[in-house]
């Protein structure tokens, strides 16, 4: 687990500008660094041991020395890969992963993406055609960004490196800020940043230096084809298949650990693995604590349990730190949480193992369920049911009224994921001429349902969690909060072997007896206790309705919803408006409130403090 970044130019290169942009991630990879610098590429790299801790130093070249490459992640069949490499005539100097993959793009090119298993983000540069070839992992679990300016093309693992390049132009995006408002992190190919790009899960881009021309395309396309298979036999190869999973997860010169919480997911994954040490967080809350639960597994398994409670200080302290990490505002409040695990993971171990991934392949959110109200009344004609959505959509908010629109509509009109926080009319409402845009979170979700529009409404919604929720939310805070203490983060139930079968997995196995990913359930039965298998999906439950209804952080937010620079985003009487309403228990807008506050203190770190930062 690493980190990189580098830059392509016809100018001098000097090392002082690629170790300064090398060391702005530092946190990635703090037991090593190295570059590689020719007169048309500058490469840096850092390093965090995890295999072949002697060798394996990057960048690394072929035999010839005629490409280089960087690479961050793990390919966790390697081995198969580089055995086949040898019989093909291929010499190693390293016991590394990372030398199989320029081998293998030596000997099949783009094609070795389809045989690697694992998460990843690489580049190669070909110094004979003067190309790089630059590729991230199947479901987004590893980042890469990359950008163009004054004829400088630059590419890295996070975006924080390309601002210390004396040819980036830092300008915000005005396009990303209305709908990170409605799903709470950046969804656009574009970032933050203007004119900086995300390279898309299970694509792959080449940029030619001589043409100064960069091409993306994709290697890998997420299917959902359901098959008729026995229930019983089919439970059977899921725990197969994810035991497996993790048994290949395992591949590790230095100590694992796992994170545990209350839930079905991460329990699955220790109960199986039985690591020596397991990570546990809570909030002092009543109701936002599952360290107990984490401990009583813990217990049961034999396990040492590590924890730590969180307070509200705690918390508010660390904000602009997540932020910074982030390079993105993301307003997961389950970021901050994270952030604290993994610093805690870190000061015992280097790897850890995690359950992300399982509720988007069996179907695990409660928003994939509907109640049964909502079914009954959907079973009413539709000439009936969209007029009365058209109807209420145009009053005033009253109980009942989501559900009336709701009931009305189809999927694709307002299912966006886990998080929705400003309607689109909502978020025009308090932004500032300048910001209001005519794009519609719909304009932004249509192409990916196009894709699955034959397909039942929970397909749908999981289809649209691959593609957004999970790899620009979930996997994001992963990696970032993770590597931001320097610590890996492996998630063997998110592995393209088991999405390969939980694809197939019909829709009544996934939403069954009144529960949500029944057949993963039913699979973890055999190796967790009933009341954890059983136990309702929380995820990291944050008390932020009440902290903001406290003098102390409602003052905070307060502050910085007046700041002068706050003025260029937002409508600050309507923002205020709603802090007051929330602060007096008039509404719940906790969450409006929390995503417009992270916006604020990611831009005022990012664009007003950044240099104290580095």
């Amino acid at each position: 687990m690493c980190g990189f970044c580098g830059y392509i130019n016809k100018k001098e290169k000097k090392k002082e500008d690629i170790k300064k942009m090398t060391d702005a991630i530092s946190h990635r990879g703090p037991d090593d660094e190295n570059y590689y610098i020719d007169n048309d590429i500058a490469m840096g790299f850092r390093r965090l041991s995890i295999i072949d801790l002697s060798g394996g130093r990057q960048p690394m070249t072929n035999e010839d020395n005629s490409m280089v490459i960087t690479f961050n992640g793990e390919i966790y069949n390697f081995k198969a890969i580089k055995d086949d490499l040898i019989n093909k005539g291929h010499i190693f100097k390293t016991n590394a992963d990372t030398e199989v993959i320029i081998h293998g793009y030596e000997e099949y090119g783009e094609n070795i993406l389809n045989k690697l298993r694992g998460m990843f983000a690489f580049v190669i540069w070909d110094k004979k055609k003067k190309e790089l070839f630059g590729a991230r992992d199947h479901f987004g679990q590893k980042p890469f960004y990359y950008t163009n300016m004054n004829n400088t093309f630059m590419y890295g693992s996070e975006i924080k490196s390309f601002l210390l390049h004396n040819d980036f132009i830092k300008k915000i995006n005005k396009d990303s800020l209305k709908p990170y408002l409605t799903f709470q992190t950046s969804v656009l190919e574009e970032t933050f940043f203007k004119g900086v790009f995300k390279l898309l899960p299970g694509h792959y881009l080449k940029y030619n230096m001589e043409t100064n021309e960069v091409k993306t395309n994709k290697y890998y396309q997420i299917t959902f084809d359901s098959k008729n298979e026995d229930f019983d036999s089919l439970v059977k190869k899921i725990d197969n298949t994810i035991t497996s999973s993790i048994d290949t997860h395992l591949i590790s010169d230095v100590p694992l650990g796992a994170y545990l919480s209350g839930g079905i997911d991460s329990s699955y994954v220790v109960s199986y693995l039985k690591p020596d040490k397991t990570f546990s967080v809570g909030f002092d809350y009543e109701n936002f604590n599952e360290v107990p639960y984490a401990k009583e597994l813990s217990d049961i398994l034999k396990i040492e349990n590590i924890n730590e409670l969180i307070n509200s200080d705690d918390f508010f302290n660390v904000i602009d730190k997540v932020q910074f990490y982030a390079d993105e505002p993301t307003a997961n409040l389950s970021a901050v949480p994270l952030y604290f695990l993994s610093a805690l993971a870190g000061k015992h171990v280097k790897v850890v193992l995690s359950g992300e991934g399982a509720d988007e392949l069996f179907g695990g959110y409660p928003f994939y369920k509907e109640d049964d109200l909502l079914i009954k009344y959907r079973k009413l004609p539709a000439f009936i049911r969209k007029p009365v959505k058209a109807i209420v959509s145009l009053l005033p908010d009253f109980h009942g009224k989501n559900f009336l629109t709701k009931g009305g509509s189809k999927v694709e009109d307002y299912y966006i994921g886990n998080a929705f926080v400003f309607g689109n009319k909502e978020a025009n409402n308090i932004l500032t001429p300048q910001y209001k845009s005519d794009i519609t979170f719909q304009n932004i979700t249509k192409p990916y349902y196009d894709e699955v529009k034959d397909k039942d409404d929970l397909t749908k919604m999981q289809y649209l969690d691959m593609h957004f929720w999970l790899p620009n939310d979930i996997l994001l805070k992963a990696d970032k909060m993770s590597m931001a203490n320097s610590l890996e983060l492996r998630v063997p139930i998110l592995d393209k072997e088991v999405f390969a079968l939980a694809s197939t997995i019909p829709t009544d196995y996934k939403l069954s007896h009144n529960t949500t990913k029944y057949i993963l359930r039913k699979a973890a039965s055999s190796r967790i206790p009933e009341a954890w298998y059983k136990r309702p999906k929380k995820g990291f439950p944050v008390p932020i309705i009440k902290w903001f209804r406290e003098e102390k952080y409602y003052k905070i937010a307060k502050e910085i919803f007046n700041e002068e620079f706050t003025k260029e985003f937002f409508d600050i009487k309507k923002l205020n408006k709603l802090l007051d309403d929330h602060y007096q228990g008039k509404k719940n807008n906790c969450r409006k409130i929390w995503n417009v506050y992270v916006f604020l203190v990611w831009y005022k770190t990012f664009f007003i403090e950044f240099e104290s930062y580095c």
